[in-house]
């Protein structure tokens, strides 16, 4: 499991600020940890799927088909895959992240299919593929304002997000200063969620989503609101069903 729990180096005015909020951030991960919800996850299983949702699967899957010479670089061998999952070729996992897009539509084929399509073209273009490598220099962000750590008690792994650090001036301007300092935040974001998705099992019956804990305590709504809003459009629209519960 890839942990990040580096801690950071910090001036003693900035760990004097930090402690309160990395107390309560601490709370909400026992809290995480320990929790019995009554949430079931999907299983993915094809015996639980009803007959109309079956029927969606299988159009789904004849449509990727007949368009995926659109994603693969060989047309004579066209290979479509996303999270590392082979999306043609009857690989088990493909039902799975296939399944969540149609659930993030309501089983519409169509809308799935569209959505799905968005979504490639998405990571073709931001390169999510090669983003795990790549150093963004937020090293004193990691462990501190969004990061991976353990697995509650069904397994989900959990990501926690604190952003009350930037209610510090110094450190919003070092990070928002201006629309280049946004997007690399914004890569950096989706590399944390990338690392997540990397722990999840993408198979009928084992754990495909993850937990997300927000500790809003300082989070500075108003600067924030940009940043936000391109985050949650990020996720929404090319991460369905990623997350069991907030």
């Amino acid at each position: 499991m890839d942990m990040q729990s580096p801690a950071p180096t910090h001036s003693p005015s900035s760990q004097s600020e930090e402690a309160p909020a990395k107390k309560g951030l601490k709370a909400l991960m026992d809290a995480t940890l320990r929790s019995s919800s009554s949430f079931k996850e999907d299983s993915y299983l094809s015996s639980t799927l009803k007959d109309s949702e079956k029927k969606a699967l299988e159009d789904f899957k004849s449509r990727l088909h007949k368009s995926a010479d659109r994603f693969s670089v060989d047309s004579k061998a066209p290979h479509v895959s996303v999270w590392g999952v082979p999306l043609l070729g009857g690989d088990e996992r493909a039902d799975v992240v296939l399944l969540k897009f149609l659930r993030a539509r309501d089983f519409r084929v169509q809308d799935a299919m569209a959505m799905l399509e968005k979504c490639l073209d998405w990571r073709k273009e931001f390169k999510t593929d090669g983003i795990l490598d790549e150093d963004l220099g937020f090293k004193e962000l990691e462990g501190v304002v969004a990061y991976m750590h353990s697995y509650d008690k069904e397994g989900h792994p959990v990501c926690y997000n604190a952003y009350g650090v930037f209610k510090d001036k110094e450190m919003y301007d070092k990070v928002f200063g201006d629309e280049e300092k946004l997007k690399r935040f914004l890569r950096w974001r989706v590399q944390v969620l990338e690392r997540g998705i990397n722990l999840l099992h993408f198979k009928p019956g084992g754990v495909n989503s993850m937990i997300q804990v927000t500790d809003l305590k300082n989070m500075p709504k108003r600067e924030l609101r940009v940043a936000s809003s391109q985050i949650l459009s990020l996720f929404q629209d090319n991460y369905p069903e990623m997350v069991a519960r907030k």
